[in-house]
């Protein structure tokens, strides 16, 4: 993520924390039968470990394979508990965000996904997934013929180019920065302070349009994973014409198959077809309904309420990011007709809590805090069984090098903590009984009843917790500054693509510590700063030992994020919205796809 809110706008089998966001409720867990779709396991998880192939221009020619049954017209409701953290596509590395982006933008990439949930990068304005040479280390994308603005004005490469260099600029401080500093280092900002805004340009051997219709990558490394990092949300086009710099945020033009109509801050926001899409430029979207008529101040718990009635408006209604409400899990699961009007997976999030370590220095500390932390209830209070499971480590069971045994803290046999064993970390640190520890949190349910836990939890331990409530849709801009003032906030991170270089990197660089980065602990070590530049240097099959090692050093050695519990998804929808399922691309309802039964 990003806000799982879960940063990352792509969790595979990618954002980063609120009702369902993760950078993404509370009752115990009492639901249903022991059916195989009871809850997703560890299983279903590895399913969703199968490399990403990469599509050639067949692939990548529309229109998308038609959904069986679909029909056309209509509009679906969308609850949500509160606004997007952003529209501007630069701007978005939140799973909600993520969402809406595929309804209303495009980027040079895309990820088209089967029945089965199998993975493909397919040209999204582009028309394939772009041709490599000089061992990996140049891209070349061609421009599909026909790809519009709302406003009719056809993308060209000055477009794409446009898009790349205002992410340099300081009006972009939220979203991914892989191709930035994959093109111009960590310091990439320094290339181009202004962006493209004041006349100057990334020069040609960094970033070449030829022609209208051609846009060049050059890296000083291969960069085998450009086509995926490119189809992030991200990276998204801002036609060049329509970029309004930091009111982009508010009114972003569409390339995609819907346009925004109307947008009431806060509150909702309704959009309808973009009339210039054309479904021939286009292998993965459909344009099967009218419009989104979005809602953003319906909370969890009556969003789920709503969609169990299955009454009136409910009946074309989806749960957006947000997972059914915990409270009411029992009633969701134990009844067999409202159970079958649920989407179910194995997400690729890890929820920790994360350590300031401009202000917890003492690993003692930080590690009686992890020993300390009740990892299951915690778990409960986001749906039990069907929300997650205990977490021994920060590497997610969607990611190939996932060990299940890996386990550092016991959680797997106290998955309730060990206050003693923290008790006496403490002692040995000179910790006072009374110390005040400041802990940040989402306002949402989840996040509501979760600072209980853990206020609780460390009570016990000798800590006078103060609890700071932060606004979901502005939790991770909070936490992300360098200077915040909290000693601890929970947050969610999934790989942007089935790799350890996703999490690692972007988490535990300390080249990465910035305000906006996702550095939010500002973990700082050489050794594992060496251990990520070497390993984004080798093989595959190489790298995973090396990602292993550095996952291990950080967990073990460092400690800057408790690792509490791995994420699952479970959403509701309405009865006459057809097309429903699990998407592994987007770890929720998969948006592409929708249509409604009875128009």
């Amino acid at each position: 993520m990003k806000p799982i809110r879960t940063r990352t706008t792509r969790a595979i089998a990618v954002a980063i924390v609120a009702g369902s966001l993760a950078l993404t409720g509370c009752s115990g867990d009492n639901g249903g039968s022991k059916g195989k779709d009871e809850s997703k396991s560890q299983k279903d998880a590895a399913e969703q470990q199968d490399p990403v192939a990469y599509g050639d221009v067949a692939a990548s020619s529309g229109p998308a394979e038609e959904i069986a049954g679909a029909k056309s017209g209509g509009f679906i409701n969308v609850y949500m508990q509160s606004d997007l953290s952003h529209m501007d596509p630069g701007q978005i590395y939140v799973s909600d965000a993520g969402q809406f982006s595929n309804l209303v933008h495009r980027g040079l990439t895309n990820f088209q996904e089967d029945a089965e949930g199998n993975l493909t990068v397919v040209g999204d304005i582009a028309t394939d997934s772009g041709k490599s040479s000089d061992g990996g280390k140049t891209w070349t994308f061609k421009l599909k013929d026909g790809v519009k603005d709302e406003d009719g004005n056809v993308i060209t490469s000055a477009d794409v180019r446009h898009t790349i260099e205002r992410m340099y600029s300081k009006v972009i401080f939220d979203g991914p920065t892989y191709v930035q500093s994959w093109l111009s280092g960590n310091d990439y900002r320094k290339a181009l302070p202004d962006g493209p805004y004041k006349g100057k340009h990334l020069p040609d051997s960094v970033l070449e349009t030829p022609d209208d219709s051609t846009v060049v990558f050059h890296f000083d490394q291969p960069r085998p994973d450009l086509p995926q990092a490119l189809a992030m949300a991200g990276y998204a086009i801002v036609p060049e014409k329509q970029d309004t710099k930091e009111k982009y945020d508010d009114a972003p033009a569409a390339l995609g198959p819907y346009k925004i109509a109307e947008y009431k801050p806060g509150k909702s926001m309704k959009l309808v077809k973009n009339d210039q899409w054309d479904p021939k430029t286009d292998s993965v979207r459909h344009q099967y309904v009218d419009g989104y008529n979005f809602t953003s101040t319906i909370d969890q718990a009556s969003q789920t309420k709503r969609l169990i009635a299955d009454q009136g408006e409910a009946k074309n209604a989806i749960q957006f990011t947000d997972p059914v409400d915990p409270a009411q899990m029992s009633t969701v699961i134990g009844d067999a007709a409202t159970k079958k009007r649920t989407i179910q997976g194995y997400q690729p999030y890890v929820w920790q809590l994360t350590f300031n370590l401009d202000r917890v220095k003492d690993k003692k500390i930080r590690d009686a805090i992890t020993y300390a932390i009740p990892n299951q209830s915690m778990v409960q209070a986001d749906g039990g069984r069907y929300g997650g499971e205990v977490a021994g480590g920060l590497i997610a069971p969607t990611l190939s090098n996932f060990d299940p045994s890996y386990d550092p803290f016991g959680k797997l046999k106290k998955p309730n903590g060990d206050p003693a064993k923290a008790k006496e970390l403490l002692k040995e640190a000179g910790v006072k009984e009374g110390t005040k520890l400041t802990y940040a949190y989402s306002n949402t349910p989840r996040g509501q009843a979760q600072q209980v836990i853990i206020k609780d939890a460390l009570k016990k331990i000798g800590f006078d917790v103060q609890a700071k409530e932060i606004d979901r849709a502005s939790f991770y801009e909070q936490v992300g500054k360098l200077d915040n003032p909290y000693d601890i906030y929970m947050t969610g991170w999934g790989q942007d693509w089935p790799s350890a270089s996703t999490v690692i990197t972007p988490v535990y660089d300390g080249e990465l510590v910035a305000d906006g980065a996702s550095n939010y602990s500002h973990i700082n070590d050489k050794q594992v700063n060496d251990l990520i530049k070497k390993a984004l240097t080798q093989e595959p099959e190489e790298a995973a030992k090396t990602w292993e090692q550095a996952h291990h050093r950080i967990v073990e050695e460092i400690n800057p994020a408790a690792p509490v519990y791995y994420s699952k998804q479970i959403q509701l929808y309405g009865s006459n919205i057809g097309g429903a399922r699990y998407s592994t691309e987007s770890n929720y309802i998969d948006i592409n796809d929708l249509y409604l039964k009875q128009p």
